[in-house]
Order: structure tokens, then C-alpha cells, then sequence
């Protein structure tokens, strides 16, 4: 990876710049899941300014943004509520932990056995979130204390403002791209509302951003069993939740440049930046697929665009809050409508009548849970469907192909992988009421993948057994011999010609 001195003068200028546009962007983002969470916003920004500096710097995707999330703050919000918020900072430690240890046994690898279909739900119920995420900023404070709707004027010059936005965001590159459009359409709006006194909502109505730097603090709780207890199980979920998010985001990336992340990597970055947040004051973060997406399409591919951005995001806690407080936040939702349209797969949409029902069946359904519940669950539930739906195609090509040999002998030529899911078929494979006194089965094309299928060779044998008949079992690799029990001293053993590959079992070291 290029070092930020190797950079062309152009590609400098469009990191640092997509840096300044993510950062605007990310500050509603933090606030409001700072909010949903039940903690200030400067915690939301704190976290957001840490694990973005950390996981740009030393993470395995540049150009991949990382900030306080959405899916995490809707776990958090139990814990604060229940517990208080120093159980959050000391739940955030130890989830940074468990990260680290997922990439230290280096399990980020298997991110990429996530089917594709999966992914394409992943992506579009993200897409949905992200929309629908924005309605919230349309209410306001009502006089009995509660949030109400927009209505008349007010939600007229929100909507104008966003399609302005939106407009400038479409139109200018055609024009040029010598400045990202997203920052051209926030720079613009927020000119014209601060020009022309428009009264329109502004990042200043969710909450003051202005504050010093993070200072260490070691939460505030008792080191017992008890703590542990309580946050343990937070923590996990929050590391599971984090690390999902965050490579499944590393593998869009990977797909939309054309290059390849390093998981591990990234799940490390991830763990220690939580580890850091958590003593820092901050609520957490991971990769955010909204903020990701704005600075890939910005083309900003380099590490020196994830470290602006927190640097511009800490000036604005500094030094830059009154000035940002005044953007107006049609703007900010402009973006992330467009974001939302970018992100979600359309062509998906006409893939549905063509791909295999299944298929089908596994993106409609991630997209929906990821919209109805987690992205942990949803992601989970597709990857069993995909397993369960794998392992049904298996189970029934398996095949058999019978005649009888010189000797008299009744030959099976069995053809397919003998699994869990197969071993039903298998049995109804073979007649020994029928069959003559030997019976082989030829093992050459067929591959042994788990204990079922040991049991059920076993099984075989004692139905041949039953009828006092010979069965003679031909190319079974070693180990097979070695956890074969009824049938093992029916297994015909030929050094040269056996298979000597590794099958699934818990009894192998």
C-alpha cells in the first residue's frame, strides 16, 4: 500500500477532501446513535473519532470508514438503561478483546464463505436502514415533551433543501470532479441557508458537538464476577455484531475496487480501537457501510482518507462546533438518501425471477431481517439457509450403479459424497434380500465426509449381516478404517489405489 508521501498531488486532494465530506457526514450519524443509545453525543463522536483513526491507520481495508454504529447502539441502549453508562465503557473493553482474539486465532478468513446471495441482502437491507434511518430527523420537540412530525413550512424547506442537495450531488459530475459532489452539496446548501436566514433544522438542534479531547478513564465499576457477568454478554454480541458488519463492508469493497483487504487484520484494528474507545469514553464502533460508501465513490481508496476524516471530525469537537452546528440537516439527509440509493442492489431486483428460488428465498430474507431486526441475525439466518439448502442438493446426488462381476459377485458403484444429508438415500441404495452371497461396494468415486456416514456403512454391514451375506467394501480411505466398527473387517485394503484424504469426525486429532 502506497505510503501518504507516495500519493500524486490529485489523489492527496481527493482523500483529504472526501476525508472533510465523511466527517461532515458522520457528525448526525454519531450524535444520533450516540442519542439512541441513551449517551451523550460527545460519546458517540469520541467513539467515532478513535475507531476511525485507529482502524484507518492499521486496519486491512483502506478507504473503509469506521465510526459509532447504528447496529451497535441498539444493543447498547439495554445495558445504559439498566446498568449505566460506566458498564458501557468497561463492555466495550472487552469486546474490543474478543475481537482481538477472533484475529489472533485468525478466523476473519471464513468472512469470505458468506454466499453471495447473503451478501446481496446484507447490502440492500443496509441500504433500507440507512434510508429509513434519516425519517428520524424529521421530528421535532413537541410542546407536551414528545416527538412530532414536520408539517407545513417548516417540512416544505427540508424537502426543497434535500432535493437541492440531491440535485447538486447528481449534476455536478457531469460537469467536473474536481471537488466531490457530496461536499459541494452540503458546502452549497448550507451557503444559502446561512446567506438567506432560512429557519430549517440544523446538526446544532440534535445536540452541541463543541468539547476537549478525550481523556482516559477506567471505567467505573467493581471488578467482580458479577461485572463480568452482566457485560460479557453484551460484549460478545457487540464483538460478533462489529466484526460482522465490518467484513462483510471489507468484502463490498473488495468487490467495488477490485482488490483484496486483509480480514484479520481488520478484525485486530477493530478489536484494539474498541479497546482504546472504551477507556476513552466512547460507545464503540465498526465499519459503517453509509460513510464507507460515500468515500469509495468518492475515490478515495487510501488510508490517508479514513485519518482525515477523524482529524477533521476532532476539529470539529475543538474548534469547528459553531460553524458546524449551523449545517443545516437537509443536507446531511441528502447524502445519505443518496448513499441508501447507491447502495442498494436494483439490479437484484429483475436477478430474483432468474437465480434458483433459493437463492431468491436468502436474499429476500436477510434483507428483511436486517431491516426488522440485526444485521447479526439476519446474516446468521442466511448463511444456515445456505447450508441447509447446500447440503439438500448434496444429499441427492449420490448414485449408485449396480451389475455383476465374473465371480457372481453383485458390484455397487457408488458416485457422490456420503454425508449427514445423504445417508437415507444411501440405504435405499443397496437390497440385500435380493443381493447374492458378496456383495462389494466400490468406494472409487464416492468420498466419505462425516461420522454419519460411517454409521451408516456400519449400519449397511449389518444388514448383510442379518441376511449372512459377505459385504466386501473397496477404496475407503485410512481413516475410514480407522472408525469403521461393524464393517471394519470388511473393508478390502489396496495401498496404491485407496484415497487417503481426511474426513470430518471429532475422534481425529
Amino acid at each position: 500500500m502506497k505510503s501518504v508521501f507516495s500519493l500524486p498531488t490529485a489523489d492527496i486532494r481527493t482523500n483529504v477532501l472526501s476525508g472533510l465530506t465523511v466527517a461532515l457526514a458522520m457528525v448526525p450519524e454519531a450524535i444520533a446513535f450516540a442519542l439512541v443509545a441513551h449517551v451523550s453525543p460527545l460519546t458517540g463522536l469520541y467513539a467515532a473519532f478513535i475507531v476511525a483513526l485507529i482502524t484507518s491507520a492499521f486496519g486491512g481495508r483502506p478507504g473503509m470508514v469506521s465510526g459509532a454504529a447504528g447496529a451497535l447502539a441498539v444493543v447498547i441502549v439495554a445495558l445504559v438503561v439498566t446498568h449505566g453508562v460506566e458498564y458501557l465503557f468497561a463492555t466495550v473493553v472487552l469486546m474490543g478483546l474478543l475481537q482481538v482474539l477472533f484475529a489472533v486465532a485468525k478466523l476473519g478468513k471464513f468472512i469470505r464463505m458468506v454466499p453471495y446471495p447473503v451478501m446481496i441482502g446484507f447490502v440492500n437491507g443496509l441500504a433500507i436502514v440507512i434510508f429509513l434511518a434519516q425519517f428520524g430527523h424529521f421530528k421535532v420537540m413537541g410542546e407536551a415533551g414528545e416527538k412530532v412530525w414536520l408539517a407545513g413550512m417548516p417540512l416544505y424547506v427540508m424537502l426543497g433543501l434535500i432535493v437541492l442537495t440531491m440535485a447538486v450531488i447528481y449534476l455536478l459530475p457531469k460537469l467536473t470532479t474536481a471537488i466531490p459532489s457530496t461536499l459541494a452539496g452540503i458546502v452549497l446548501t448550507s451557503v444559502l441557508v446561512m446567506g438567506l436566514g432560512i429557519n430549517t433544522l440544523t446538526v446544532g438542534d440534535l445536540g452541541s458537538i463543541a468539547g476537549g479531547l478525550p481523556t482516559f478513564h477506567l471505567p467505573a465499576v467493581p471488578f467482580t464476577l458479577e461485572t463480568l457477568e452482566i457485560i460479557f454478554p453484551y460484549a460478545l454480541i457487540l464483538a460478533a455484531i462489529g466484526l460482522i458488519e465490518s467484513l462483510l463492508t471489507l468484502n463490498l469493497i473488495d468487490e467495488m475496487t477490485d482488490t483484496r483487504g486483509q480480514p484479520n487484520r481488520e478484525c485486530l484494528a477493530q478489536g484494539g480501537a474498541n479497546i482504546v474507545t472504551g477507556f476513552f469514553g466512547g460507545m464503540g464502533g465498526c465499519a459503517m457501510i453509509g460513510q464507507s460508501m460515500i468515500n469509495v465513490n468518492n475515490g478515495a481508496t487510501h488510508r490517508l482518507s479514513g485519518i482525515t476524516m477523524a482529524l477533521f471530525l476532532l476539529s470539529f469537537i475543538l474548534f469547528g462546533a459553531p460553524l458546524i452546528e449551523r449545517i443545516p440537516l437537509a443536507a446531511l439527509i441528502a447524502v445519505m438518501f443518496v448513499v441508501a440509493e447507491k447502495t442498494f442492489e436494483w439490479g437484484s431486483l429483475q436477478a430474483l425471477r432468474r437465480i434458483p428460488l433459493s437463492d431468491a428465498l436468502i436474499v429476500v430474507a436477510v434483507t428483511v431481517v436486517t431491516v426488522l431486526t440485526d444485521l447479526a441475525m439476519a446474516v446468521v439466518l442466511g448463511v444456515i439457509i445456505a447450508a441447509l439448502v447446500f447440503a439438500w442438493q448434496h444429499a441427492k446426488q449420490i448414485h449408485v450403479r449396480s451389475y455383476t462381476d465374473g465371480n457372481g459377485w453383485k458390484v455397487y458403484e457408488l458416485e457422490g459424497t456420503l454425508f449427514f444429508a445423504s445417508i437415507a438415500n444411501f440405504q435405499n441404495l443397496f437390497t440385500p434380500l435380493e443381493d447374492p452371497e458378496h456383495v462389494v461396494v466400490e468406494f472409487r468415486r464416492a468420498r466419505v465426509a462425516d461420522h454419519s456416514a460411517i454409521e451408516a456403512i456400519d449400519a449397511l454391514a449389518t444388514r448383510y449381516m442379518a441376511q449372512g451375506k459377505r459385504l466386501h467394501l473397496r477404496h475407503l480411505s485410512p481413516d475410514c478404517l480407522d472408525l469403521l466398527e461393524r464393517a471394519k473387517d470388511m473393508v478390502e485394503i489396496n495401498t496404491y489405489e485407496d484415497p487417503h484424504y481426511h474426513i470430518a469426525d471429532n475422534k481425529l486429532g
